[in-house]
């Protein structure tokens, strides 16, 4: 998967490709994607570093842990204590929705009075971004309650978004395309072999391989992405009350997604007087 080749004989799921083969050549995708996880015994190495499981500290708004450098390519700045999103970093961005029309991403939600939690996905293809999705999906009742619109955006074609609606499935509504990744280039999330196949931090997939199993039963090699350079790209999630910017946090690797409590600790967690 994802650029990977996935055999029934291999001791492991993930194997580092060749960097030559992402320039023409598709990946070979098992039919049962499923199965293969299922089936797999993943033995950890030991003993395990615990910062191999580590994750990077989410962006809180008075964060004193911000990188100026993030901030800047993802036209983030800092006034008066607060993190902000300075939305003309992303004007003129457009996506598509799983029915392929477009949308203006300053349009997704009311910048002013409206709240948003924008999910990025690294591709519609990607089995670890099908168990996030199914994660956001189950946590969006107590979105919905908290007045959180939940928008998510994966790298590919509006048909992609709509497999993994229906297969996985996946609130359509909810679901946006980026074909051209303009956006994640804007908000300066990370691509590349090394942040994809090489960082620690995707050492955490094997503590959720059931859940992976799980919210891929649906998952066909229809939905992996038709450019395999999309497979390079990584994703993260931003949280916004108006165009004020509540929780940002870049995905460091593959399978380092946000922590759905992290996210709902950000817009859902009611703050004692």
């Amino acid at each position: 998967m994802d650029g990977l080749l996935v055999r029934s004989t291999s001791r492991t799921l993930l194997a580092a490709p060749q960097a030559s083969r992402y320039s023409r050549a598709k990946p070979h995708i098992p039919t049962n994607i499923s199965r293969v996880v299922a089936q797999r015994s993943f033995p950890c190495p030991q003993p395990l570093s615990s910062s191999l499981f580590s994750r990077p500290a989410f962006l809180k708004v008075s964060s004193k842990e911000i990188h100026t450098r993030s901030m800047s390519r993802a036209g983030m700045a800092r006034a008066s204590g607060e993190v902000i999103m300075d939305m003309e970093a992303l004007q003129g961005i457009s996506v598509f929705t799983a029915d392929g029309e477009s949308v203006q991403f300053k349009d997704l939600w009311d910048q002013k009075n409206g709240k948003a939690i924008v999910a990025f996905l690294r591709h519609f293809g990607c089995p670890f971004c099908w168990e996030f999705a199914s994660a956001l999906r189950d946590a969006k009742p107590k979105f919905d309650a908290a007045g959180f619109k939940l928008i998510t955006i994966g790298v590919g074609p509006p048909s992609k978004a709509r497999n993994l609606a229906e297969n996985l499935p996946f609130p359509i509504e909810c679901l946006y395309a980026d074909p051209d990744r303009k956006a994640y280039d804007a908000l300066g999330l990370y691509h590349g072999v090394a942040r994809t196949w090489l960082n620690p931090a995707s050492m955490q997939i094997f503590g959720r391989l059931d859940k992976v199993a799980k919210a891929v039963k649906g998952w066909n090699s229809g939905v992996m992405p038709d450019d395999s350079s999309a497979t390079l790209q990584q994703g993260g999630v931003y949280v916004f009350d108006g165009s004020r910017l509540l929780y940002a946090r870049k995905d460091e690797s593959t399978g380092d997604h946000s922590k759905i409590d992290d996210i709902l600790k950000s817009c859902c967690t009611p703050v004692a007087a």
